[in-house]
């Protein structure tokens, strides 16, 4: 045994997307699995440990040990995370750290969704008058009959509910309702309006679509212009504002992703050493959990606490770091990571090296693996440094991961958040689900209708009260919403009442 044995490094990574068969979860993992373990022979001997990424698609109660028995896998242990875009990126920083402690010698981390082949699937159901379940042949997986006597898989990571009893209260529980929050705050810092925030974010996301048009795996290869992405029309219509279909995650994808973390003293035993990716660093960070108790929805301190701990870890700055990959479920993601990495929204590095989950794909909580093998290609490929980030819930949770193409110099770090940590969660402010008097709106959206119908279907907001609560809340009965199309109320006073909490404009 030699000194650096025990550093952590990837040393097998797996990609895959289906496009025409109809496949289950499983099968794609499978697919994305057995590519990396393909990659040297005794590979699949060696695994102990099987983490399998939660999953939205149906796959079962233990997905991870299903998976290791269609591979031939004999693991000590098996695994399902929580849900979370942070998941992948915090169980490389999980593995590093067993791996670093001689706990753990090499482990397969693996995910994916197959929402386009669910889709299909209950259509073709749908027609055929059949029953739900697994009706697909392919999608064993999906009705639990290759589950047998398994014991349900350990669920790891933080299980806590994205949404509190005032986000619950307003409504605001679908993403796409709670990151337009977010933009709201930044455009009007900004000084721009929804339109010309939409407009100014279109120069922002078509360079993510020039990187997805040259991804084997991207599910739209296909690079666009701002004016595509942010002009309104039929084949992109308006979601909420300021956001349109081409600026939101894409969810109906059928992707996986694998990876294969190990020690380098096991790498080197399975002859994969020379293409080894050093796993430099790693932290995680929560901002204040429930975004109404946010006492500011336009940035986030857990990402700046996440990245400097990671990079100081090991005496990096973000300037010295060669590749980047940011979350990019949303425009606002991207921003907020950024911002709190100390990043230029036009860095000419780029800011992902996919081209982000509107564009790439949205495998559910799965993005991020993918993110790390496509980073762990490029290091092969062109040396230098990678970082990557994951988010999870409502830009709640976070990971950050530092990468190389050779050695750390004082060996795998992972950085300590606890004192940024609980300095977050002290600046949480009060909410109230019930209310009465006057606020200032902090945050909002204007949700579009269906198309054909009327053009605003809500416009929930939150709000400081004047005694220093925030609130959720929706517009009350009788306001008329149709006269909010297309205007942020961010900065206006409100009069909230009731429970939960609606409002009227103040003027």
């Amino acid at each position: 045994m030699t000194a650096d044995d025990r550093l952590p490094v990837i040393v097998a990574t797996g990609q895959c997307l289906e496009r025409d068969e109809i496949v289950s979860v499983l099968d794609l993992a499978a697919r994305a699995a057995a590519e990396a373990l393909a990659q040297a022979p005794g590979l699949r001997q060696a695994i102990q440990r099987v983490s399998m990424v939660h999953t939205i698609s149906r796959a079962g109660v233990a997905p991870a040990s299903v998976l290791a028995r269609r591979l031939g896998l004999s693991p000590a242990s098996t695994e399902l995370t929580t849900v979370g875009g942070n998941s992948p990126q915090w169980l490389v920083n999980r593995a590093a750290a067993a791996i670093a402690a001689g706990e753990l010698d090499v482990a397969l981390i693996v995910g994916g969704e197959a929402q386009r082949s669910r889709k299909l699937a209950r259509e073709l159901r749908t027609r055929t008058g059949q029953a739900s379940g697994g009706a697909t042949g392919a999608g064993r997986g999906e009705d639990g009959e290759e589950h047998g006597a398994l014991a349900p898989d350990p669920v790891v990571g933080d299980e806590r509910p994205g949404a509190g009893p005032a986000e619950l209260g307003a409504g605001l529980v679908a993403p796409i309702h709670v990151y337009p929050l977010f933009e709201s705050v930044l455009a009007a810092r900004a000084g721009r309006s929804f339109a010309e925030q939409r407009a100014w974010l279109g120069t922002v996301m078509a360079p993510f679509t020039e990187v997805a048009a040259k991804h084997p795996v991207a599910w739209f290869p296909e690079a666009r212009t701002p004016a595509e992405l942010s002009q309104i029309g039929p084949d992109n219509r308006l979601v909420a504002e300021p956001y349109p279909k081409r600026m939101c995650a894409i969810m109906a994808v059928d992707q996986a992703a694998a990876v294969v973390v190990s020690s380098l003293g096991a790498a080197r035993r399975l002859g994969l050493a020379d293409q080894a990716v050093f796993c430099w660093s790693g932290a995680d960070a929560a901002d204040v959990w429930f975004p109404t108790e946010r006492p500011d929805l336009g940035e986030s301190p857990a990402i700046r606490a996440a990245g400097q701990a990671a990079l100081g870890a090991v005496g990096l700055g973000i300037d010295d770091i060669g590749a980047i990959d940011l979350y990019s479920c949303f425009p606002s993601a991207v921003q907020l990571g950024a911002a709190a990495l100390g990043l230029g929204i036009d860095d000419r590095r780029g800011l992902t090296v996919t081209g982000g989950l509107p564009y790439f794909g949205g495998p559910g909580s799965n993005y991020t693996l993918h993110a790390i093998a496509t980073m762990a290609d490029i290091l092969r490929e062109r040396g230098g440094t990678g970082l990557c980030t994951g988010l999870g819930w409502y830009a709640t949770k976070h990971s950050v991961g530092v990468y190389g193409a050779t050695p750390p110099p004082s060996g795998w770090q992972r950085g300590d958040t606890a004192a940024a940590q609980r300095a977050i969660d002290a600046s949480a402010v009060p909410v109230a689900t019930e209310a009465e008097g006057t606020a200032t709106v902090v945050a909002a959206t204007i949700v579009a209708g269906e198309p054909g119908g009327p053009a605003v279907a809500g416009a929930p907001v939150v709000a400081r009260l004047d005694d220093g609560r925030q609130v959720a809340a929706v517009p009350a009965p009788g306001e008329d919403l149709q006269a909010l199309a297309g205007r942020n109320l961010v900065g206006e006073r409100i009069m909230v009442a009731g429970s939960p909490p609606t409002y009227r404009l103040a003027g």
